[in-house]
Order: structure tokens, then C-alpha cells, then sequence
């Protein structure tokens, strides 16, 4: 016995944001780039073609905002042609066909003009399109045209979509609906608790829940949203706080605890999902994020449909120019132990300046190893076998459950069509700031867990030379820090839960002791600029050296430290630097240097300490070689401490404090 079921339907933006038009609709016809065989091996060919690839294909044919006319409706102007085939209204089709048990699907357009066509097609791995059929209106009234599509050929790739010709008038697509047969005991879709961790961001995460609890075809999935409130600046005291909470009313569950991080706030809602136990899924989710609603129903129906338990998150847009995609997907490059988008895919991608039709790696399947918690969902079934978070406070909480969730036979999709807007990780500072500390110790503590080489791959060799190149760049603090980390990692794992609470105030602690971490918003808190020489025939030293100029600088700057920084140096910075020039082969020619944060808030005054240097370089050796030399260790011991540490039961010791009643 089988039941139809919804899997995806037409959607237009909520708020008719011209900015992001382009992932719903597509006035421009498709120029599909070379394939990469036809380019060849020649490097200098394929230089070429990545340039190229990366060229808008658009003519600025416009769409107005009126011409939307409901969630679900959208008028096409006469006499133009529109298409569907994009980020939110194309249908996936690879990945239906690849984890879940639909194999034909049934496309629904409704049409409502005289004279117009829909046109439907498909693509293969390759990007290439086929027509595969059309049908005409012929009354002013509502015209409904169904056709029967099937799954089989989409093993690598590919996608469904649909244009739509209007004829001598305008013609309203009021509706566009994908639907399958499903197994009776499919028909019923599940139901999701939603867990958002915030810390001071009252505002944004108080619209975010005003986002949730007003999409009413929504609802209906969800079980409860838990907001973990971890800061000062209360969400409860946010004036769009009072709307959104009559809007979610019983749904919504406030619960207030330490600052543990993002992996403490997701580990609370996790403990409260499975000790509920009446959700189907638990999806995570930031604070500051603004979200398509309907990504979290389509994301809950694959989920359902899923031929085995799976995660399923969303992408994530920049929420500043919010046409533009971060990445299709992430995985973690085994040999350096990095995340990464896979090799043949492009971070970045400007949809507005080349839509889906026209960019042809958008159709191939990009399969993962995991998906940022911004958004992401998380079957009750999985927390319940493999565990809950690592107690890791922030940084690859998320990439090492989805890795240990993969070790497990759970793999994680990143679904097409479920997306929220973030500020990009790319503009960012968390390399340099307290983040780095974080950064450094959770990668490693997910590569002794997962790595599959005996010492870590490149990890230890790659841990060291950053660490040179941010002591050659003068950010003493960063390198205090990230030698911190590695030394908590050597202490094991049992320190993880006790260390959740307090880290972050003692590393600081740590940061504050360095000029380069003594942030100013004020230019003028700085001397001004003076040096005791010019520049080397006026060079400003913003031009990217080569990979000879590069090993050379490198091989001088140990030399370099012999030397006593130039005494005027002493009173005031040699140069200003942007942040975005920062780079350690720049900052290495300078004895300091005042140097502008990413976020492009405040600058910090970089001075160069030959005898802090030295004694930093010792450090670092002799960090990474007891690393390197303990590693299996270390290793074996993280891997049979695991089960315990992201265990119900070691969780509830951790958020006891918050638990307890209070006398």
C-alpha cells in the first residue's frame, strides 16, 4: 500500500527581498560553461576556464517584486519566458534518488492565463539539459498539467525543473507542486525539535523565533523549540521577543545556563529532545542566522524518506550579499585533517551573477562528511546511539559528530532547497582571536579520534609551520594560545568537562598580557606612522609574491630575529595594514606595525620581540615533537574515553549547576 506524499512545492521570498529574487526565479536564458574535459590538462587552459567559470552570465534582465503575488503564485510577464530552475525551485533529483525510497515523482504545475506554456527539464551530472515535455493553456482560467517524472537516470547528478512561457498576457503560475508514492508507513511526516543557542544577541534571535512560529506551514512539524539562553543581554528583554513568543506559545521553552559555548547550548537541546522523546528529529540551529522556513520542512520530508536514519542540513548564504552560496557542501580532507568544500565545487558562488542552469558543477551530487550546525537536522535515533556533543565549547563540534555519526552507518546529506542566511565564516577574525584557541585544540581532538593515519597525517608538521608564521607575524598572543590548546590536548580527555565552563575567561586572560590582542576602536589610540627608512624603491609590499619569493623570505626570518628591532620602532608603528593584507610574508618585513581586525571594527599594534621569539620557537618544537611522539597514545585513549564523555549522563554532571533547584 502506498500514500502520496509532498516532498516539495513552489516558493517565493516572504518578504519579496529583490536581493534574493535570483534564488527563486530566473529571468535569464542558460549559458552553461565549458566541461573541464573538453578543457584538458593544459594548466594554463584550465586557469583560463576557472576564470571564465567564474563570470557572470547575467544581462540585467529584471524581475519586479510586485510580480509576486502570494507565497506559492507568481505572475509572468507577456511575452517572456521564466524559469524555475534554481536554488529553491529546482528539484534535486540526485539526491532524492540516491538516499531515499522515491523513485518516480509526480510534478503538478497550475497555471492561470491564455496562451501559455510549461516547459519541463532535466539535467544529468554533467550539466548538460534535456526537454522532457511541455503542454499549453488554452481558457483564462486556472490550467492544471501533471507530468509523470522518473528518478532512475540521476546516479550522479542532476535536477528537475520547469519554465514557463507566457503569451500575449500576463500568466500567473499560481502553484507548482512535486509529490510521490510512498510506503504507507511513510505518509506521516515527523516532527522536529528545533535547539538555537544564544548568547547575547537578543534582537536577531528573538526575529529568528518570530520567523519560526509565524510560517503556519510550518507548525505543524514542529514538536518544541528550545532557546538556550547562555548570556546577559537577555532574548526575553528583545522587543520582538513578546510577538514571537505568542506566535510559538506552549512550543517554545526558554532555558537559561553558563556560557558553555555552542556545544553546550546544542548538547542541552539534544539531552532535552531525547529525554522528551517525542520529536522525531532535533535540528540545530544559530541564533543569528535568518532562515527560509520551508527549508525546514523539506528537510524534515527527506529526512522522513531517508532509506536509513540520516542528517540532514541546510546551506548557508551570506547574509550580507544574499545571493551568494558558501559552500554546496563540507568534508574534512583526511590527510590534513581540515574541513573543506570537496575539490570539484566552488565556495562563494554568486547565484544572481550565475544561476544554477548555467553553472555546471551545481549538477553534479556533492556528498559529505558533515554539516555546520547553523542548520541541521539530526534524527532522535542517531543522538541516542552515537552520543551527543563533544564538550568542546565552539569549533568542529559539529564536523566530529558528523564523522562519528558516518562511523556509525549514519551518513549526513546537505540538501539543496534548505538554507539559512550567516555571516560567512570569511569574515570572520576567529583564526587570530580567542577563537584560535578553540580552533586549535578541538582539531586535534577530532583528529586523535578520527584521523585515519597513525600520527595525524600532515597535522602535527602543519600545527608547527603555523605557528612559525604567526610568531614571524608578530601575534605573540595567538601563538600563547594555540600552544595552550595543545597542551590541554595532552592532558587528555577527561579535563574537557571541566575546563567547558572557565576556558574562555582564562584564555583571554592569557590574550590580554600581548599588545597584539589589546584592541582599539579608536585610530587615533595609535602613534602615528614614522619610519626610520623609506621603502625599498617606494614599494608598498601589497603585491603577492611568488613561491620562490615566498621560500626565500621564509628561509631569512629566523636570521632576521638575530637582529634588534629599529629602535624608532619602539614609539611608533612602521605601517598600517589592513586586514585583508595581513599576511605573514608582509608582516615579517616589519619591526611593528598597526593592523586592522577582519570584522573591521578595531586594530591592534603588532611589535616585533626577537627574545619573545626565541623562546616561543623552543616552545612550539617541543610541544609538537611530545605530540608527535604520543600520538598513539593520546589516540587510544580519546577513543575509548568518547562513549563516556558525550554520554547523557556526563552531560547532565556539566549542566548541573543550571539543573538543580535552587533551596
Amino acid at each position: 500500500m502506498t500514500a502520496t506524499r509532498l516532498l516539495q512545492r513552489q516558493i517565493l521570498p516572504l518578504d519579496r527581498d529583490f536581493d534574493v529574487l535570483a534564488l527563486y526565479v530566473d529571468p535569464e536564458e542558460a549559458k552553461l560553461d565549458t566541461d573541464k574535459y573538453e578543457v584538458g590538462g593544459n594548466r594554463a587552459a584550465k586557469d583560463l576556464n576557472n576564470a571564465a567559470i567564474r563570470q557572470s552570465t547575467s544581462t540585467g534582465r529584471s524581475i519586479h517584486p510586485d510580480q509576486i503575488e502570494s507565497r506559492t503564485a507568481f505572475r509572468v510577464e507577456a511575452e517572456t519566458r521564466l524559469s524555475f530552475g534554481t536554488y529553491f525551485n529546482a528539484f534535486p533529483a540526485s539526491y532524492w534518488r540516491r538516499w531515499t525510497v522515491v523513485n518516480d515523482v509526480t510534478l503538478t504545475v497550475t497555471l492561470r492565463g491564455k496562451d501559455a506554456t510549461v516547459i519541463v527539464y532535466k539535467s544529468m551530472a554533467r550539466g548538460n539539459s534535456q526537454r522532457v515535455g511541455s503542454a499549453s493553456t488554452t481558457t483564462d482560467g486556472p490550467s492544471a498539467f501533471t507530468f509523470d517524472l522518473s528518478l532512475k537516470p540521476f546516479v550522479d547528478g542532476g535536477w528537475y525543473w520547469y519554465d514557463v512561457v507566457a503569451g500575449d498576457e500576463d500568466v500567473v503560475v499560481q502553484s507548482a507542486e512535486w509529490t510521490a508514492e510512498v510506503p504507507d508507513d511513510r505518509a506521516e511526516h515527523g516532527t522536529v525539535d528545533i535547539a538555537i543557542t544564544t548568547m547575547n544577541r537578543p534582537d536577531f534571535c528573538a526575529k529568528l523565533l518570530g520567523q519560526i512560529g509565524e510560517d503556519v506551514d510550518l507548525r505543524p512539524f514542529l514538536d518544541t523549540v528550545f532557546m538556550m539562553e547562555q548570556g546577559t543581554d537577555k532574548v526575553t528583554d528583545s522587543p520582538d521577543f513578546a510577538k514571537a513568543q505568542g506566535a510559538l506559545g506552549d512550543l517554545l521553552r526558554v532555558i537559561e545556563q553558563g556560557n558553555l559555548g555552542g556545544s553546550g547550548g546544542y548538547a542541552r537541546g539534544q539531552l532535552e529532545s531525547i529525554r522528551k522523546g517525542t520529536a522525531t528529529y532535533a535540528m540545530m540551529m544559530d541564533d543569528d542566522v535568518v532562515c527560509e522556513p520551508e527549508g525546514i520542512i523539506r528537510a524534515v520530508t527527506f529526512a522522513d524518506l531517508a532509506r536509513r536514519p540520516t542528517i540532514v542540513g541546510g546551506h548557508m548564504f551570506n547574509i550580507y550579499s544574499r545571493s551568494r552560496l558558501h559552500s554546496f557542501g563540507e568534508i574534512v580532507q583526511p590527510w590534513r585533517f581540515w574541513w573543506q568544500s570537496p575539490f570539484d565545487t566552488y565556495s562563494d558562488w554568486d547565484l544572481a551573477g550565475r544561476n544554477l542552469r548555467s553553472s555546471r558543477w551545481l549538477h553534479k551530487r556533492i556528498d559529505v562528511d558533515f554539516n555546520g550546525w547553523f542548520m541541521c537536522l539530526i534524527p532522535r535515533q542517531v543522538l541516542e546511539e552515537v552520543g551527543l556533543s563533544l564538550p568542546l565549547f565552539i569549533k568542529w563540534d559539529d564536523s566530529e559528530f558528523g564523522l562519528r555519526a558516518k562511523a556509525a552507518g549514519y551518513p549526513t546529506v546537505t540538501f539543496p532547497g534548505a538554507a539559512v542566511w550567516h555571516v560567512p565564516w570569511t569574515d570572520k577574525n576567529d583564526g587570530l582571536d580567542w577563537q584560535a584557541y578553540f580552533h586549535q585544540r578541538n582539531r586535534f581532538v577530532a583528529a586523535l579520534l578520527h584521523s585515519p593515519y597513525p600520527r595525524g597525517g600532515r597535522m602535527v608538521r602543519e600545527s608547527r609551520n603555523h605557528q612559525i608564521s604567526h610568531l614571524v607575524s608578530m601575534q605573540y598572543s595567538t601563538v600563547e594560545i594555540r600552544h595552550q590548546a595543545l597542551l590541554d590536548v595532552l592532558a587528555g580527555p577527561e579535563h574537557l568537562h571541566e575546563m567547558l565552563p572557565n576556558r574562555l575567561a582564562e584564555v583571554n586572560a592569557i590574550r590580554k598580557q600581548f599588545t597584539d590582542a589589546q584592541l582599539q576602536s579608536d585610530p587615533d589610540a595609535f602613534p602615528p606612522i614614522r619610519r626610520e627608512k623609506p621603502p625599498r624603491k617606494g614599494k608598498d609590499g601589497t603585491e603577492i609574491p611568488g613561491r620562490l619569493a615566498n621560500l626565500v623570505s621564509a628561509g631569512l626570518q629566523p636570521l632576521r630575529q638575530l637582529k634588534p628591532p629599529r629602535k624608532l620602532s619602539r614609539e611608533f608603528p612602521e605601517a598600517e595594514i589592513r586586514a585583508m593584507d595581513a599576511k605573514w610574508y608582509r608582516l615579517g618585513g616589519y619591526d611593528s606595525a598597526i593592523v586592522s581586525m577582519a570584522d573591521g571594527a578595531s586594530a591592534a599594534l603588532y611589535q616585533r620581540d626577537p627574545q619573545k621569539f626565541r623562546e616561543m620557537m623552543v616552545k612550539t618544537i617541543e610541544i609538537h615533537e611530545r605530540l608527535r611522539r604520543e600520538w598513539p597514545r593520546l589516540a587510544q585513549e580519546y577513543r575509548s574515553k568518547l562513549p563516556e564523555i558525550t554520554s547523557p549522563e556526563a552531560w547532565d554532571e556539566t549542566f548541573r549547576p543550571w539543573t538543580e533547584e535552587t533551596p
